[in-house]
């Protein structure tokens, strides 16, 4: 179950990338594009008739090269990536909403009912099955049943809780990678942007200082989007963050309300 889990998610973070790329892209083409090409050609017939012209800044100048597309593109695809982790997290704090091992105020569990606690546990749907409050359940009254021990109990679980937030940790390395690589891209953009105005510096020598202008905003353009992108993106991944270990945390303090507490062990285990 697990392997397919992954294989999923490697499916979906493709689909995502080739989605973003496909509608970005498109979106580029007809709209960005053609209409930054517009607004600079008229900035530029504007300029020749009065040289005191000061051009406004558009959003689609802004926008227009490919760094700065490359951003966006990799910025839809983090947080298509965040929003289905999002989504699976909404769907396992619902299930801390439910009771799922049926106990009153009062009752107890020996450990040879263990077994029989586990049952509507197990009883759920596959998908719930593999969520962390399920196998914390599961694992906690596994353990019960053949230790007979309630430390062993809590131990139990405070490692498959440790081990889940490691999990959620690592799962997020390629959104940490988008997050390093959007400004990075941006760089680039700069750099790409400056050799380009120091190659056309004999132009401005002359009073043609067109090309160095278009340059220079190429480079201040991508890495300003750049960084706007990256902003975003980590205040997104950080509110994920806090989802993911709020989770955590909710398990733990369900499975010590609603199992550990009602744990007993007979009075002649306890001697023995």
């Amino acid at each position: 179950m697990k392997q397919q889990g992954i294989i999923s998610d490697f499916i979906f973070q493709v689909f995502a990338l080739i989605i973003s790329v496909i509608v970005v892209h498109a979106v580029y083409v007809a709209v960005i594009r053609p209409n930054a090409d517009s607004i600079m050609e008229q900035q530029l017939i504007l300029q020749e008739a009065d040289p005191e012209y000061v051009a406004e800044r558009s959003l689609y100048v802004v926008m227009r090269d490919y760094e700065q597309e490359t951003c966006i593109i990799l910025m839809f695809w983090a947080m298509s990536i965040i929003g289905l982790k999002i989504y699976r997290n909404r769907n396992e704090n619902r299930l801390l909403q439910r009771s799922l091992l049926t106990l009153s105020e009062g009752m107890s569990i020996l450990p040879e009912d263990a077994r029989d606690y586990a049952r509507p546990v197990q009883a759920l749907p596959p998908e719930e099955r593999e969520f962390l409050l399920p196998r914390a359940l599961l694992a906690a009254l596994h353990r019960f049943g053949s230790t007979r021990s309630i430390p062993d109990v809590a131990s139990v679980i405070r490692d498959l809780c440790t081990n889940e937030s490691d999990r959620l940790e690592s799962e997020l390395t390629i959104v940490r990678y988008i997050a390093w690589a959007i400004p990075s891209i941006g760089f680039l953009g700069t750099v790409r942007g400056i050799g380009e105005a120091l190659g056309q510096a004999h132009r401005a020598v002359s009073g043609d200082i067109v090309g160095v202008t278009v340059s220079l905003g190429v480079a201040f353009n991508s890495t300003f989007i750049a960084l706007v992108v990256s902003i975003l993106i980590m205040f997104i991944l950080y509110q994920l963050q806090l989802l993911q270990d709020r989770l955590v945390l909710d398990t733990q303090n369900y499975c010590d309300d609603n199992l550990i507490r009602h744990l007993q062990v007979p009075e002649k285990d306890d001697h023995a």
